[in-house]
């Protein structure tokens, strides 16, 4: 877990965490029905929303949206931010793969391509002999070494990190160097060697480590520790970063999201060599189906939270398939693997759910929450509270970008204001917002403003094609 120097004292989080757990710890099955009825309504308007899609609507959309000088103003906070640093904020000093995954693309318009040129390879030449990448590096300081930390020849000056009950540091490295090929037309970063072994080729390792260490073959998924969400904590110890004896492995939507996310960009950065491409083409197929068939939840219109392989950490009457899963979701979308009909219902049920949760954006992680005390990490014990529902710009953002991809502008539009104006209200990127829309963990996250800057750029992309008469 990324330990953040701000968090709210003990006092604070059992005082609002006793208000909202009578909401948490009601008949479950009775607030899926609930949510459910509202999303269906929801979803009807939103399909005539979307239905309505004039020329002179579009056109006034589109004038609305170049002429917000709140999106300008972000954006160029998001660029300042993105220039000054690769950590991931003012409350860690190291720099993450995960993170700089989120951040990179606007990054290169504030930042010389080399130097996420060299961030990537560093992270490629602490890559473990099995193909595993970590999650971190940091500059070395002999007298802060653990026994954790990884150190490698090829770095001298770094230590480096990883967090075994995450399943997505080989997923996160694999997008991040394709979309630095993507913006930069680098391609020579793909055959640059590292002792001896080319970037290619050790992208395809890191994609092997996963499908080999981490798949679980009777589902054909990968797993990973029991996390909320996109979480990187565990419930079964105060920290929650590591795999041990009390560890609940299970298979979840973000993991394998990413991971069919990763595989189409390790595609197209293998080029035009059909054979080396087949096998790929193969797992990328059969991925996608086996996700579909064990996490999506079709009844309910939903991905379900965890499919466990030797049983729950949480008691047995919780029915933890009434909770949904936010970025989850969004990063699913990203992957391909809802249809636009579906796509449609999930904006319906985020935004029912932040209007149920009294939350400030679609960056609500999850709702309703886990109950207090269902996790042992003091940040995600009680109730709305950092990814145990608390609001997080760095995944609402990322539904925005799908929004707009699937030509919901209006609703894009809509759903990014309200993360804009609380960074200008803020006058900071921050990493998450409580329900009040009060700014919590780490000031100038560069999550938050890479992914918010990407929203304002497609968003903008959308509006100056339609102005200059090439969209539609």
């Amino acid at each position: 877990m990324r330990q953040s120097s701000a968090r709210l004292p003990r006092r604070e989080f059992l005082k609002k965490g006793a208000a909202a757990t009578a909401g948490v710890l009601a008949p479950c099955s009775a607030l899926l029905a609930a949510v459910r009825a509202s999303v269906a309504q929801s979803t009807h308007a939103a399909d005539n929303r979307a239905a309505d899609g004039s020329p002179r609507r579009r056109a006034d959309l589109a004038r609305q949206i170049l002429n917000d000088r709140a999106l300008t103003e972000v954006y160029a906070m998001a660029q300042k931010l993105l220039g000054g640093g690769l950590n991931a904020g003012t409350g860690y000093a190291t720099t993450w793969i995960r993170d700089m995954n989120t951040f990179i693309e606007v990054s290169l318009t504030a930042n010389p391509p080399q130097r996420f040129r060299e961030a990537l390879l560093l992270f490629l030449k602490f890559q473990g002999p099995g193909g595993d990448i970590p999650d971190l590096y940091i500059a070395r300081d002999p007298a802060m070494i653990k026994p954790s930390d990884r150190t490698s020849p090829l770095a001298p000056g770094y230590v480096a990190d990883k967090n075994t009950v995450e399943t997505d540091q080989e997923s996160s490295l694999v997008q991040a160097v394709r979309k630095y090929v993507a913006v930069t037309r680098d391609r020579s970063l793909l055959a640059e060697e590292i002792a001896g072994v080319s970037v290619r080729t050790r992208l395809g390792q890191a994609m092997r480590y996963v499908l080999t260490e981490r798949l679980e073959p009777a589902h054909g998924l990968v797993w990973g520790g029991t996390t909320i969400d996109w979480g990187d904590v565990q419930p079964e110890s105060p920290r929650g970063t590591v795999l041990d004896a009390s560890s609940h492995r299970a298979l979840s939507i973000y993991d394998n999201a990413m991971l069919l996310i990763a595989m189409n960009n390790y595609l197209e950065l293998l080029g035009e060599d059909a054979s080396a491409k087949a096998p790929w083409e193969r797992a990328r197929d059969q991925l996608s189906a086996n996700i579909r068939k064990y996490l999506w939840d079709e009844k309910r219109q939903k991905f379900i939270p965890h499919v466990y392989l030797a049983g729950s950490p949480f008691p047995g009457d919780f029915d933890e398939n009434a909770i949904y899963y936010h970025g989850g979701t969004a990063v699913a979308i990203e992957a391909g693997l809802l249809s636009r009909s579906e796509v449609v219902q999930a904006l319906a049920h985020m935004e029912e759910d932040v209007r149920r949760a009294g939350a400030s954006s679609i960056g609500l992680t999850i709702y309703p929450p886990y109950p207090l005390g269902y996790f042992k990490n003091p940040q995600l014990t009680v109730p709305y509270t950092y990814q145990n529902g608390g609001d997080w710009t760095w995944f609402g953002g990322r539904m925005i970008q799908q929004l707009v991809r699937f030509d919901f502008i209006e609703e894009a539009y809509r759903n990014l204001k309200p993360m804009v104006e609380r960074v200008l209200r803020a006058g900071d990127f921050h990493e998450w917002w409580t329900r009040d829309n009060q700014p919590r963990g780490s000031a100038q996250f560069r999550g938050s403003a890479g992914v918010l800057g990407g929203a304002i750029e497609v968003l903008r992309d959308w509006a100056n094609r339609i102005a200059s008469g090439s969209g539609h």
